[in-house]
């Protein structure tokens, strides 16, 4: 089997830009043949780089602990009807503090889901959703849903999270007070949806895009942002993002983790990081509890 320290920085390099669609297929198995050396096949290395949902779910859909479920709600300007993992904890009596579950550009995946899972016995009220729903929804396969999620409107896909905040925000089980955190695609969402919703009242960006800076002005949330520290490519909006947060007065924390890669939270692939994904996963419900409990 093939362990994390066997694999050069390029492979993950390589693997980061297949999993944001800057490369094909065909290319990335390409290069990837570059470094099967020795007994190492280019099948072996892309096993190893695929993500392993079945053994890595650390919530069970079924846990006695919290109460889940699907639940679909209105999007009108984002493509209709979208589906969503709704999940709190089990015999909850007082109201809840909400999060939005940002997936990242393949749709609502297992990982997604466990996320939202994590959510709940944490002690929040969840809502995780799908924005593949449009178009049959996840498809059980990211390279599909990657492709999938491609064909979709990017501004669409924005009402569907927005959407997800206000029936969430409304729902008898909230308190009203409803916060979001994305992944990589959903990174850059919870970023938008700090500029477009006035009383988003917690952002937690994982390695997200940044907004553009002559919109940093609208930004009302606080805002708790997650990089990875060897993750260039979205790491060099930083310096602009930061700068507009810093000019603007806005209330903002980031931690840029040393030595992982973009993906370091999520623990079905090999980018996962342990160390860094549990600090990061402490520091956000930490927040969440300050920001959403209060």
């Amino acid at each position: 089997m093939l362990r994390k320290e066997e694999i050069s920085q390029e492979v993950f390099d390589l693997y980061d830009a297949y999993a944001h669609n800057r490369l094909d297929r065909r290319d990335f198995m390409e290069k990837l043949s570059l470094y099967a050396v020795g007994g190492l096949t280019v099948p072996a290395l892309m096993s190893f780089l695929m993500p392993d949902y079945k053994n890595t779910l650390q919530i069970k859909p079924d846990d006695p602990r919290i109460d889940s479920g699907y639940i679909t709600y209105d999007s009108p300007k984002g493509g209709g009807t979208i589906k969503a993992l709704l999940s709190k904890p089990a015999g909850a009596k007082a109201k809840l503090g909400g999060v939005v579950v940002i997936h990242e550009n393949r749709g609502l995946n297992p990982y997604i889901e466990d996320v939202g899972r994590r959510l709940a016995i944490a002690g929040f009220i969840s809502i995780a959703p799908d924005a593949l729903t449009p178009l049959g929804g996840y498809p059980g396969n990211d390279d599909k849903g990657r492709e999938m999620q491609s064909k979709r409107d990017k501004g669409e896909m924005l009402e569907n999270f927005v959407d997800a905040f206000e029936y969430l925000k409304n729902l008898p089980d909230c308190n009203g007070k409803v916060g979001a955190v994305g992944f990589c695609f959903g990174g850059g969402i919870v970023n938008l949806m700090a500029v477009r919703l006035p009383d988003l009242a917690a952002g937690v960006p994982f390695y997200g895009a940044q907004p553009p800076a002559d919109q940093v002005p609208n930004i009302k949330a606080p805002l708790l942002i997650h990089y990875a520290g060897l993750d260039t490519n979205v790491n060099a909006g930083w310096p602009a993002y930061e700068a507009a947060l810093k000019a603007n007065q806005k209330e903002y924390t980031v931690y840029i983790y040393p030595n992982v890669n973009h993906g370091f939270h999520n623990d079905t692939t090999p980018r996962f990081d342990k160390p860094a994904a549990d600090l990061a996963w402490q520091r956000t419900i930490d927040f969440f509890t300050e920001k959403l409990k209060s």
